[in-house]
């Protein structure tokens, strides 16, 4: 099973930028999509942005133009960087990323970390 750990969180101003990080271990042949999630209470996770092993990407739209997603291949990470903050972005991020332990193996998500919170004051 692959872990993964998010950092980079915290609280800013409206208008201000974070930078978060994911790192995924473990038992991994190799990775293909990795994505951001985030969550708020009561509601349900959102996809933020994904990008698959060749650097394609997708956004949501409340975040298209804003946030930026890029990943390092080789050390297995993957990045968010966010800018134009809104308060309506303030939620606990997650990463998640599609994955194969083997050649031969099918490719299954990796279990859920602890997350990092972002808060954006107005």
């Amino acid at each position: 099973q692959v872990q993964l750990v998010e950092s980079g969180g915290g609280l800013v101003q409206a208008g201000g930028s974070l930078r978060l990080s994911c790192a995924a271990s473990g038992n991994i042949f190799s990775i293909n999509g990795m994505g951001w999630y985030r969550q708020v209470p009561d509601k349900e996770r959102e996809l933020v942005a994904v990008i698959t092993s060749g650097g394609s990407t997708n956004y949501a739209d409340s975040v298209n133009g804003r946030f930026t997603i890029s990943r390092d291949n080789a050390k297995s990470l993957v990045y968010l960087q966010m800018n134009s903050l809104k308060p309506e972005d303030t939620a606990v991020y997650y990463c998640n990323a599609n994955y194969k332990r083997s050649y031969y193996s099918k490719a299954g998500f990796g279990s859920w970390g602890q997350g990092t919170q972002v808060t954006v004051s107005s």
